[in-house]
């Protein structure tokens, strides 16, 4: 069965539309390097589409009506947004969930220190990354300090033309025959990922015991100057280590973008792009954008927690009113993709793809029916009544799509949200933009992929329930 590459069937008009959201989704994907920097980008972008806070609703004591529009943020790293339809909410959603966290490198909570006349930040890997590839590379901090007065100090350095960036560094070819025996996953160790922060001493020529950490503290004084921050500080801070640089077009023929965070947002501006371009419908819509998909969808801002069911009580509340009974089937009877991406097939490591079923760039959105590993570990398994329909909604609406597994069966495998929210009772299906370099600094991905996401969420929206 094999899938029509989408670029075949462009209009000039298609095209047109195709470099507009393209450039649009670049934008978002250069000022959206952090999970809190994305629910900004989605709350500054749902405002202009004419969504209100849930809590000014909730503040108000309104209530809520056939077409309003509202979000939801739950601690700065997770956002729903929402549509309310005509018919009840008891009678189900049409849900679109990806997340906003990617793979990186985070700073410890006492990280920084001297040693051979250079400074240091101390770091901890978040997500699978091949910690090879994060040597050597630009890379900028971004984040936020809170100082024991309720301080808020946002941080952000390295993306800039005339700022610093940062780097964590590598052996020299001279010196590395020994460590090139390593396996890959060993050749450099975690606690290696520390990122150079400065060399020069605060008071240069003094050779007195008090100046042994010098360059330490000459980057302590700056960081007070700039940030007015101590070293105290760093406890109670959240710093990401990401790479350094915008988001770009790739290839000649300009028909990828290459940038950090692809996975997953990529899948997160274009369910958030589809969300905000639907207007009134019968059935209620939501676009949820999630924390912590990467390190198992743990703790208060994952999808694990009782969040989005808790902001469903509340919906349920200001529209009718708070019944469990009524919580229950509005989520058992919802209807989800969860937008998460899929490996495209590289034909330099064919030998990890079984042809037939892996994904391909320019062949559109990339369903997954089930994910998981080897023999469908960890999978939410969709059903192929569930799957007879997306077909049918993404047919009529002449959407490019293809099904695909994570690489083969034995070589490995991934999850998503899907298995979660699917512990509802409603019909969920794995589906986003498949990508080249997946969980790498720099991920690559199709433009006609990501064209076609678009169109495909909206279709979803607008016919599945």
């Amino acid at each position: 069965m094999e899938r029509k590459n989408a670029w075949n069937e462009y209009s000039a008009k298609d095209l047109r539309e195709l470099e507009s959201i393209c450039d649009e989704y670049k934008d978002f994907l250069s000022k959206g390097k952090t999970e809190r920097l994305c629910v900004e980008l989605a709350i500054e972008m749902a405002k202009k589409a004419g969504y209100h806070d849930l809590k000014e609703i909730i503040g108000n004591g309104k209530k809520l009506k056939a077409g309003d529009k509202v979000y939801a943020v739950n601690m700065k790293k997770m956002i729903a947004l929402f549509q309310i339809g005509t018919e009840p909410l008891e009678k189900g959603m049409a849900i679109l969930g990806a997340h906003i966290d990617s793979p990186r490198i985070d700073v410890k909570q006492n990280p920084l220190y001297e040693d051979g006349g250079l400074a240091y930040l101390d770091t901890h890997y978040y997500g699978g990354i091949k910690k090879y590839q994060w040597v050597t590379i630009p890379l900028a901090i971004h984040g936020v300090v809170c100082t024991k007065n309720n301080k808020v100090i946002e941080v952000n350095i390295g993306e800039e033309e005339n700022d610093p960036i940062f780097c964590i560094t590598d052996l020299l070819i001279h010196l590395s025959a020994e460590n090139q025996e390593k396996k890959a996953a060993k050749v450099i160790e975690g606690e290696n990922l520390d990122i150079l922060i400065g060399s020069r001493p605060l008071s240069e020529g003094k050779k007195d015991e008090k100046e042994k950490e010098a360059v330490k503290n000459n980057v302590l004084k700056l960081l007070e100057e700039k940030y007015g921050m101590d070293e105290e500080d760093f406890l109670s801070a959240e710093l990401e280590i990401v790479p350094a640089g915008k988001a770009r077009d790739c290839g000649i023929d300009k028909s990828m973008v290459m940038g950090y965070g692809q996975d997953d947002r990529v899948c997160a501006f274009t369910s958030l792009k589809a969300m905000l371009n639907v207007e009134k419908t019968d059935y209620s819509t939501c676009c949820l954008l999630v924390d912590k998909e990467e390190i198992g969808s743990v703790g208060a801002t994952g999808m694990q927690s009782r969040w989005f069911e808790n902001t469903i009580a509340e919906l349920l509340g200001y529209t009718e009113r708070y019944d469990e009974l009524k919580l229950r089937r509005c989520l058992a009877n919802s209807k989800m993709l969860s937008s998460d991406v899929s490996a495209a097939f590289d034909p330099l490591y064919a030998s990890a793809y079984e042809k037939k079923n892996a994904a391909y760039f320019g062949k559109g959105m990339a369903f997954n029916k089930y994910t998981g590993s080897r023999g469908k570990s960890g999978s939410n398994d969709a059903n192929a009544e569930y799957m007879a329909e997306i077909r049918k909604v993404l047919d009529d609406a002449n959407v490019a799509f293809q099904t695909c597994e994570l690489g083969k069966v034995d070589v490995g495998g991934g999850g998503t949200i899907a298995y979660i929210m699917a512990l509802y009772g409603m019909n969920v299906i794995d589906c986003g933009v498949c990508v080249l370099n997946m969980h790498a600094p720099w991920e690559i991905t199709s433009k006609a992929d990501i064209y076609e996401a678009v169109k495909g969420y909206e279709a979803f929206l607008k016919e599945i329930m």
